[in-house]
């Protein structure tokens, strides 16, 4: 199974007023100054593949200044098929549609799933927990409708919950109902997290060593659960996993209700890289970290085609500029010349001749 995006068209949205693009099945490079709008269609091309945004805008966000309204457009072709994904905003409201038939933002998941990967990725090793959290759970919502109902169901788990402890009459009994109902979905959210986890971290141990000449990398798993069993079968693994979480929970119930917060759950648990058996996060050196930001890319993008059976579509906004030429050489090297690829950058320089003669260069001007 094939998928490509082919063509791209905007209007009103952001910087443009009326843009279109034409997608290269191999890779595009985006080519322009500043705030000619580049990462722009990047963020287009991923509302349409993945349902959402790293930039976490508002409907009115979306829209060119000055008016109502913006649309956003994508073709999809492959396999026989031919699908158009499509995002409006109209006062201050957005909806999707998938081949002119309005959906939720799931309806245009899945088909063709993107990778991402912006300069503000780059430090993802060193941040707080939460932006591996979810940069684990973006890529599995992408992956499996059960997946992203599960993590949904969860945080409104987490949300109603919280709501209880911050009341002052909140007591032990009251929890119970809720405790039941967090620890179902949590175990549930653990087993698919750690499954995905398992089958990125192959992908990153290899990418890492191939960009670091052989240094052992590594990315694990930190439950507020504790130590891990090693079960193989999921439901086992659930059984456990929901058993442990009640007792977590009856056991720090007092706390939770002092503090006004759920402390025990996956929405507080880690996910911790490791160079040469240590903490990167605490021992790693900026480009160490950098390479194993590049190695989880590339552990994305192979995970998504193993699942799925089609490679995603890479997105690559401005990050040449932030890595040495050695780290630029090695991740080109990596994604491989069969991965559908949008580029932006502000110098061509950054390219091998051979990369610049296989790819389409689309340059951007000062305005759009």
């Amino acid at each position: 199974m094939t998928m490509f995006a082919r063509d791209l068209s905007v209007a009103r949205y952001r910087s443009f007023d009326s843009y279109r693009l034409a997608l290269s099945d191999g890779v595009t490079v985006l080519a322009g100054p500043n705030a000619a709008g580049k990462t722009n269609l990047i963020e287009a091309l991923q509302l349409l593949t993945s349902g959402a945004s790293f930039r976490h805008p508002t409907a009115a966000e979306l829209v060119h200044d000055g008016v109502g309204s913006c649309k956003v457009e994508l073709r999809l072709e492959g396999d026989e098929r031919v699908l158009d994904m499509g995002l409006s905003v109209e006062d201050g409201k957005r909806s999707f549609s998938r081949n002119g038939k309005r959906c939720a933002a799931s309806g245009v998941r899945g088909v063709l799933p993107s990778v991402l990967f912006c300069p503000d990725h780059l430090d993802m090793v060193k941040r707080g927990a939460s932006v591996r959290r979810t940069a684990l759970d973006d890529f599995g919502v992408q992956l499996s409708a059960r997946y992203a109902d599960l993590a949904s169901a969860y945080g409104r788990c987490v949300t109603q919950r919280n709501a209880l402890l911050k009341e002052t009459w909140c007591c032990r009994e009251m929890l119970g109902a809720w405790n039941e109902s967090l620890a179902r979905a949590g175990s549930a959210v653990l087993v698919h997290r750690l499954a995905l986890l398992d089958r990125l971290s192959v992908h990153v141990r290899d990418a890492y060593g191939r960009v670091a000449s052989g240094e052992p990398a590594g990315v694990s798993y930190v439950s507020t659960l504790g130590d891990l069993p090693r079960i193989e079968d999921r439901d086992e693994l659930r059984g456990w996993a929901y058993e442990h979480m009640l007792s977590a929970l009856d056991e720090r119930a007092d706390e939770e209700i002092r503090r006004g917060v759920t402390l025990v759950g996956p929405h507080r648990d880690e996910i911790e890289f490791s160079v040469a058996g240590r903490s990167a996060r605490s021992f790693a050196s900026q480009g160490q970290q950098r390479t194993l930001v590049l190695a989880w890319k590339v552990a994305e993008v192979a995970v998504a085609r193993d699942i799925l059976g089609t490679a995603p579509l890479l997105l690559l906004d401005d990050v040449m500029s932030e890595l040495d030429a050695g780290r630029r050489g090695a991740f080109l090297q990596l994604i491989g010349d069969d991965i559908q690829t949008v580029i932006t950058t502000t110098n061509l320089g950054y390219f091998t001749d051979d990369l610049l003669d296989r790819a389409k260069v689309v340059s951007m001007g000062e305005t759009c």
